[in-house]
């Protein structure tokens, strides 16, 4: 972090995404008090965005002083610098479909062609592949298979932008003839379907910031219970990690603030068909 530009300036994180990498690469060096603001920001980074810097720390638990030693140890002169990159991220994130849409129109009148978007976004998928092919440990994808294999019942849990996965999860585990239940009702029967899950079930459950609360608190209610959950999120620090017995950090990419889905159900396919495969070696 002490590297410099040929400006002469101190290099730091310019964008939400590298500073998140930045700090998870840090993590299990991090001083204790400087770790909590870690796991604070990355959980809570509207309140980053705009809070004070003495409400922040009050909400983390920490002294105002360590909100600057937190963004000193990142590259930054000081807590507004890093400040500046969570409000980027906010205004990036709340841009609505329409002002995304009419980003990429304003692209179109500088020559954009529909073929060029459908590049972009492709790009974009085949980033969040390449870096999950070099991020995944194989470990960890191991021991998550070995969970959902042994279940008797497979709950899927995913909302909002995540819940094309459980659709496609439900789909798969039916054809694979592995017994699943998403965890979804339009009758709002959603609390007496996770009353029917025991620790010999498993859950598959998946959400991306901003997390969906709904999903947080089925996964706590479900964590008491003893079920085992396997976790797809994007952060050591989402709230869906301190629950599951196994958890996959996935960064996916974007173009023009449209974020795709590819790396997640790339590993989402692994599991169904992982799963499938080591019951049938269990039962042979």
């Amino acid at each position: 972090m002490n590297d410099r530009s040929p400006a002469g300036e101190a290099a730091y994180p310019r964008d939400y995404e590298t500073l998140r990498e930045t700090i998870l690469e840090q993590r299990s060096v991090l001083p204790k008090r400087i770790a909590q603001v870690a796991a604070y920001a990355l959980d809570n980074p509207d309140e980053i965005a705009f809070g004070t810097t003495a409400s922040i720390a009050a909400s983390a638990g920490v002294q105002p002083s360590t909100l600057i030693r937190f963004a000193q140890q990142l590259g930054f002169d000081g807590f507004t610098s890093l400040q500046s990159v969570f409000r980027e991220r906010l205004r990036e994130r709340n841009t609505t479909y329409e002002e995304r849409l009419a980003a990429l129109r304003d692209e179109a009148q500088n020559g954009t062609t529909n073929r060029a978007m459908l590049d972009g976004f492709l790009a974009a998928s085949v980033r969040s592949l390449d870096l999950m092919a070099r991020s995944v440990d194989e470990a960890t994808l191991d021991r998550a298979v070995g969970i959902l294999a042994r279940a008797e019942t497979l709950y899927i849990l995913a909302k909002r932008r995540s819940f094309p996965v459980a659709s496609y999860l439900g789909y798969a585990l039916g054809k694979l003839h592995v017994r699943s239940q998403i965890i979804e009702s339009a009758s709002g029967l959603q609390p007496e379907i996770i009353g029917f899950a025991t620790p010999r079930d498993a859950v598959i459950a998946v959400s991306f910031s901003p997390y969906a609360p709904a999903t947080i608190d089925e996964v706590r209610v479900l964590h008491e219970r003893g079920v085992p959950i396997v976790a797809i999120t994007d952060s050591a620090f989402s709230p869906l990690a301190q629950f599951a017995a196994v958890w996959f950090e996935v960064a996916e990419s974007d173009f023009s603030g449209f974020r795709s889905l590819g790396a997640t159900m790339a590993l989402a396919m692994t599991l169904a068909v992982g799963c499938a495969e080591e019951r049938r070696r269990l039962a042979g």
